[in-house]
């Protein structure tokens, strides 16, 4: 199932009056908009529009008919504002066009409550929540009404989930009306998001039994131990032994797995790993669909944005770079490596400064990990000025819009390769580390065996004992660009108000400095203070 544009047919007077902004009026095609008529509610055309939100930014394509106001389009769906506030600030990824509005203060560490990306996201994610509010407050009647109902109750708690780690103290309602939503704590949004992951995961199609594409138990199950195994950071109590049940809920599920089978594209003689299947453009049927718990699902032709995987190629890739023969990326069009990476990502996997590579096999066999998919062809290992040098730091060529099979796509200027919003491997590490923390690695045999599953399954070799530090470094590894690495080095301590660890222009400086640690959350949009007295500012802006 791929899905198609849709429009809501949520009231946009009723919508901007609940987020307290303005940015949704007139933007939603309501018809008719005078209140003292009738409504046909859209069952499908709504519940569609949710599940659009991880792939979708507006209503007409890529540009032109957006959703949220006064933010660029192209930068304003729910994974670009995340990515960028969560690779961008931390020990991955940077940005060529680094003076472009709004991308140094994330760069650097320096942002303030004007940050015009974390208002974005802000906004995005409250949309979001209000097509579910929306959706839910009516009398749907489909044949498996229940099951969507525990879906969009799903995509709520997702969306609040990410509200609570990215901002703490927030808005809150499951209503759409003209009363100002409440203010809520980090807290109160952790008891929220907990409650209702576990009242509706029992609702929810069991393992593998629902359509490609939309979410099931597992991914209920898999957003409970990634909370759990945050739980210290939002709540001040640790919860190890909860993530680790969930964790192991969702491994022992009895449908997905690691995709541990590669190809050999019959047409180009091109051979790929089982992780690599995971980010190419057949991952809905060449067996990556069995480790995808949940997707952002994107065609080339009917789901057109610049969003989720089209913006990770499109921006991983020049053609400057000639990475034809290399790993190719299927794609037509690029915008001239945006993305580069920070040395300190390439450090995970290499010792010392690797050779320059002549194929996408060499590289991965200097690694000795299958994950290391890395471009340096005339490249320097560190961005060392932060001009327009395509050259300082290396390309990423881990997401492609090729299929294994060697078939070829409808379109090549839009990708057709699904987004990997949550993988059954994140569980093997979120159990691996619970398990580390609460009982330690020295012997740590269950531990150990998670890890070794996930190496493994990279051709990478294994260790005797995995300390935390080797953890945190892992979780880099398996997911680095998937736009989490801000979370995990927060909850390891190595991200704001510290010195211990740096990266590239950390703080704003090469050699890196550090940041205050009120900003391992971010400002709530000044809009949103100044229209809604009930969520407090963050401490610190």
């Amino acid at each position: 199932m791929k899905t198609k544009i849709l429009k809501s047919i949520i009231p946009a007077a009723a919508l901007a009056l609940t987020l307290n902004f303005s940015s949704c009026i007139g933007d939603l095609d309501v018809s008719p908009i005078n209140p003292q008529q009738t409504m046909e509610f859209d069952n499908d055309a709504v519940f569609n529009k949710i599940y659009a939100s991880f792939s979708l930014t507006g209503q007409s394509g890529p540009n032109g008919n957006g959703d949220i106001d006064d933010v660029d389009e192209g930068r304003s769906g729910m994974f670009r504002s995340q990515w960028y506030l969560n690779e961008f600030t931390a020990d991955e990824a940077h940005w060529v066009w680094a003076t472009d509005a709004g991308i140094p203060e994330l760069l650097h560490n320096s942002w303030g409550e004007s940050c015009v990306f974390s208002a974005a996201l802000y906004y995005r994610l409250y949309f979001t929540i209000t097509l579910c509010n929306f959706y839910l407050g009516q009398e749907g009647n489909a044949a498996d009404q229940e099951i969507r109902n525990a879906e969009v109750r799903f995509i709520r708690a997702y969306n609040y989930a990410l509200v609570m780690d990215l901002y703490g103290n927030a808005a809150f309602t499951e209503t759409v009306s003209a009363e100002m939503a409440l203010g809520y704590s980090r807290s109160q949004f952790f008891e929220y998001v907990e409650r209702e992951l576990k009242e509706c995961a029992d609702l929810m199609a069991e393992p593998g039994k629902n359509t490609y594409g939309r979410a099931d138990r597992v991914a209920a199950w898999n957003l409970l131990a990634r909370i759990y195994l945050n739980a210290e950071v939002y709540t001040g109590t640790p919860r190890w032994d909860d993530a680790m049940t969930y964790a192991e809920k969702v491994i022992n599920n009895g449908y997905y797995h690691l995709n541990t089978t590669g190809a050999t594209n019959p047409v180009t003689g091109e051979k790929y790993t089982g992780y690599q299947m995971l980010f190419l453009a057949d991952n809905n049927r060449n067996g990556a669909q069995y480790e995808n718990l949940l997707v952002g699902l994107t065609d080339g032709e009917t789901t057109k944005s610049y969003e989720g995987t089209n913006f990770l190629i499109q921006a991983s890739y020049s053609n400057k770079v000639p990475t034809d023969n290399y790993a190719p990326s299927g794609a037509d069009n690029n915008w001239g490596k945006c993305i580069r990476l920070r040395k300190q990502l390439i450090d995970k996997f290499f010792t010392t400064k690797p050779a320059e590579a002549a194929t996408l096999q060499n590289m991965i066999t200097a690694a000795n990990d299958d994950r290391a998919l890395f471009f340096n062809k005339g490249m320097d290992i560190s961005v060392s000025d932060e001009g327009t040098d395509e050259n300082l730091g290396y390309s990423c060529v881990k997401f492609r819009n090729v299929n294994s099979d060697g078939s070829n796509n409808a379109v090549i200027e839009f990708v057709n390769t699904d987004l990997p919003v949550m993988r059954i491997a994140e569980a093997y590490l979120t159990y691996a580390e619970a398990s580390v923390r609460k009982n330690g690695a020295i012997g740590n045999s269950d531990a150990k065996a998670k890890i070794d599953e996930l190496r493994t399954r990279a051709h990478a070799p294994v260790k005797s004992t995995y300390t935390l530090d080797d953890i945190c470094d892992e979780w880099s590894r398996e997911f680095w660009l998937e736009g989490r690495r801000r979370v995990d080095l927060i909850r390891f301590g190595k991200f704001a108000g510290q010195s211990s660890y740096k990266w590239e222009w950390m703080g704003g400086v090469y050699e890196g400095n550090q940041f205050p640690s009120y900003m391992s959350i971010f400002p709530l949009p000044v809009n949103e203070i100044s229209n809604n007295k009930n969520p407090k500012q963050n401490t610190g802006y």
